[in-house]
């Protein structure tokens, strides 16, 4: 664990007494005796950004015994995060209903829906780490009684008067950063703002920011390509009148991204908007003639996209790209040619049929 300010450092730390080895870039953390255990938040290791400094580690001494039991009980959970981060992914998507909606971002949101991300947060963690009720908070975890808060802001948690004294896990997540962030804290008074809103609910002080065990430091968000996109690009998607045009505008658009299924949805607002994407009629066979090839899950796409540089498109994610015939550098060997990446001055050409096993 780590403990941090407002944003939290990415990097591996260690619980109390453990030496921490190299720093990873991902935001995993080691559970005693598992060093060597390697592992990546949500999916390919490729999703990860290198380079970011780790932050300050947990006190080898820890004051708080049962905060450290609890913390290692959920990292013995969930030791790579990708239980929590799926969960708030899908709470999030949840709370937005792109299907029914169209809506992709957190300030489409009302203010009401914003406050029940909480509740979802706190469903979908519960249900993912098949966590216990507690006696009079969310979860039991060990045998200690946790509540569990989100907020989309860092630092954004209220906190209310029952939970004096008790643990907190203190969870933030946003699309827009594309990451989140999941921490422990024993809440006393000195963790507190003076002032609180019409519930007595109070949001943590500096110190108290500065006081979480983070578990999980700004780890990554399974990305939301449409939040990515430039909103010209996101305009142009949503035009078309039908479905099945909107999602070849998208895959047409988000050309080297990963895009999950979750996205094709809200883009095709249709109960079957999976058929939009496949071959048969969809979105594939749709764009071949565009030179533009559309990735999928399966093994064999994923290998060939990672030769090409492409992201590795994850479970349920797609990644698209335009091809062109020519040999050299990355490429891969379909339909009897060598094909790469195109240039934007490469002319378009029909692209090759993926094989499927």
């Amino acid at each position: 664990m780590t403990r941090g300010a407002a944003r939290p450092p990415r990097g591996q730390a260690a619980l109390p007494g453990v030496t921490p080895g190299p720093d990873p870039a991902d935001g995993q953390r080691f559970l005693p005796g598992m060093a060597g255990l390697a592992g990546v938040q949500h999916a390919a290791p490729d999703r990860n950004a290198a380079g970011t400094p780790a932050g300050q580690r947990y006190p080898a001494v820890s004051a708080d015994p049962e905060l450290d039991r609890v913390a290692a009980e959920l990292i013995a959970t969930d030791s790579d995060g990708s239980r929590i981060g799926a969960a708030v992914r899908g709470a999030l998507d949840m709370l937005l209903d792109g299907q029914h909606t169209g809506r992709y971002r957190w300030d489409q949101l009302h203010k009401t829906e914003k406050t029940h991300a909480g509740t979802l947060v706190e469903i979908g963690i519960q249900r993912s780490l098949g966590l216990a009720d507690g006696a009079s908070l969310d979860y039991s975890v060990g045998g200690t009684d946790v509540d569990c808060k989100f907020s989309h802001r860092m630092g954004g948690w209220m906190i209310p008067p029952e939970a004096a004294g008790k643990l907190m896990l203190l969870v933030q997540a946003s699309d827009e950063e594309g990451t989140w962030s999941a921490g422990l804290l024993r809440v006393r008074a000195r963790y507190l703002r003076d002032a609180s809103n019409r519930d007595l609910k109070r949001s943590l002080s500096e110190p108290g920011r500065a006081a979480v065990a983070w578990l999980f430091s700004r780890s990554l968000l399974q990305e939301n390509a449409l939040v990515r996109m430039p909103e010209r690009d996101v305009a142009a998607v949503f035009a078309p009148p039908s479905g099945q045009q909107r999602v070849n505008e998208l895959f047409r658009r988000a050309q080297r991204m990963r895009v999950s299924r979750t996205v094709v949805a809200t883009v095709a607002m249709q109960d079957d908007y999976m058929k939009r994407v496949r071959a048969g009629g969809g979105a594939r066979d749709q764009l071949r003639g565009e030179g533009i090839v559309i990735f999928g899950d399966y093994a064999g796409d994923q290998a060939l996209a990672a030769a090409l540089g492409l992201p590795r498109p994850g479970p349920g994610e797609f990644v698209s790209a335009r091809l062109t015939r020519r040999g050299g550098g990355c490429s891969i060997r379909l339909d009897g040619a060598d094909w790469a990446l195109a240039r934007p001055s490469d002319p378009v050409e029909a692209a090759p049929r993926l094989p499927r096993q």
